[in-house]
């Protein structure tokens, strides 16, 4: 097995990891448009939001998702990921005070880390992909 095989493969199961995460929380927004507007409201402090604006979020993160997970515009795709996550990631800062009572909260940070790497490294990911980086 040739060094880039293994890279590829490690970072198509980092994208897929990314992407099965990333599509419950975006399917959330859509069947659970109350549950999303409360996450909205707590952790970026944007509340009043009714569900159709979820409903337009939750197909707009699903239609970045796809292109995400089959690699499409890599470039364009991973870096909104990673942007996105990124803000979800901070937003949570007051998790991180109670780190014993949040513990969830901090697999965030791996997956950070997953995003970022995939950015990084996106022309080497090459299984399973449309186009270009």
């Amino acid at each position: 097995m040739q060094p880039d095989d293994r890279i590829a493969r490690a970072l198509l199961l980092l994208r897929l990891s990314v992407f099965l995460v990333m599509l419950v929380w975006t399917i959330d927004k859509l069947l659970n448009p109350a549950h999303a507007a409360q996450v909205y409201t707590y952790f970026y402090g944007i509340g009043g939001l009714g569900p159709r604006v979820f409903y337009v979020i939750g197909l707009a993160e699903l239609l970045l998702l796809l292109a995400f997970v089959v690699g499409f515009q890599r470039r364009l795709t991973y870096g909104a990921v990673l942007l996105l996550h990124a803000m979800s990631t901070v937003s949570a800062f007051r998790q991180y005070l109670d780190p014993l009572s949040n513990l969830l909260f901090f697999a965030a940070w791996p997956m950070l880390a997953a995003c970022f790497a995939l950015y990084t490294l996106r022309s080497l990911d090459t299984r399973w992909v449309i186009g270009r980086s």
